[in-house]
């Protein structure tokens, strides 16, 4: 597959050691959480531990070593605010955090099996040549926007 083809490495940047981990979702709920990453995406959990009144977790998707999603459940997060996402267009309304992204071999037969595991599918798939990609939307249980990314050729 093509992808992109990135500028020259600034190895003068005061920051050349910075390298992508994680992203992370706050949830209401370690548990729900963990099921649906683990029991529906498959994702493998590779670290949980107490913070505060908190409970947290590193988990990664099921061949990926080098990005996690970090869950932050428990305490007492307000607003428990889940955005009513119904499309992509709704959900450009909103500031802050937006998605993350997960890139596939096949957007179409990503979301075929998401659905087959009662994955509600918020955006159906689309190409959009400016930066030829197919992606499609779907939400986590607690209305977490994901995005899946299928590079065209």
């Amino acid at each position: 597959m093509a992808d992109f083809i990135p500028p020259a490495h600034n190895n003068a940047s005061p920051f050349a050691d910075m390298r992508g981990h994680h992203v992370a979702v706050r949830t209401p709920d370690l548990q729900t959480a963990l099921d649906f990453y683990v029991s529906t995406l498959d994702f493998r959990v590779v670290a949980k531990w107490d913070y505060a009144d908190e409970q947290l977790a590193y988990v990664a998707p099921a061949t990926d070593d080098h990005f996690y999603v970090e869950i932050l459940g428990g305490g007492d997060p307000q607003p428990q605010d889940v955005r009513p996402y119904t499309d992509l267009g709704s959900s450009l309304g909103w500031t802050g955090y937006h998605h993350f992204c997960l890139n596939v071999d096949s957007v179409e037969a990503t979301v075929e099996k998401l659905r087959s595991r009662g994955v509600t599918i918020v955006t159906e798939p689309f190409v959009l040549e400016a930066i030829s990609r197919k992606l499609a939307f779907f939400c986590d249980p607690f209305g977490n926007l994901i995005e899946l990314a299928e590079v065209l050729a």
